[in-house]
């Protein structure tokens, strides 16, 4: 079984690779997310999350939202391709259950392979 862990390499860790995705993306979005999806040279993709005070006031709400992204995404991984993603929440993102997120991930997730291989 191939390992479904999310390791360092699959993180934006420096302000220069936020900046990188954050110049040049494609955006994916539905109610409650937004995907800044950027294709990356690294092999594997690679996710970073800005999730703002604006849009998740209270940090419960947050760390959850940041906790099911890192979830649903490391559970992708070997079905992406190689893109740098950053993903954005909305306020109305707070009021779903943590179900109704995942679902939410994954529809987005088939939507940007599906887009990416039409080109």
């Amino acid at each position: 079984m191939v390992g479904c862990t999310f390791r360092r390499e699959l993180r934006l860790l420096t302000a220069e690779q936020y900046s990188h995705v954050f110049a040049d993306a494609r955006r994916f979005g539905n109610q409650s997310f937004t995907l800044l999806v950027r294709l990356n040279d690294q092999g594997h993709p690679r996710l970073g999350l800005a999730i703002a005070k604006k849009s998740a006031k209270r940090s419960v709400d947050r760390n959850r939202i940041k906790r099911l992204l890192r979830e649903s995404f490391r559970n992708r991984q070997h079905q992406l391709p190689s893109i740098d993603i950053i993903a954005l929440c909305r306020p109305s993102a707070t009021k779903l259950t943590n179900e109704q997120i995942l679902q939410q991930l994954e529809k987005q997730w088939r939507y940007i392979e599906k887009k990416l291989k039409d080109g």
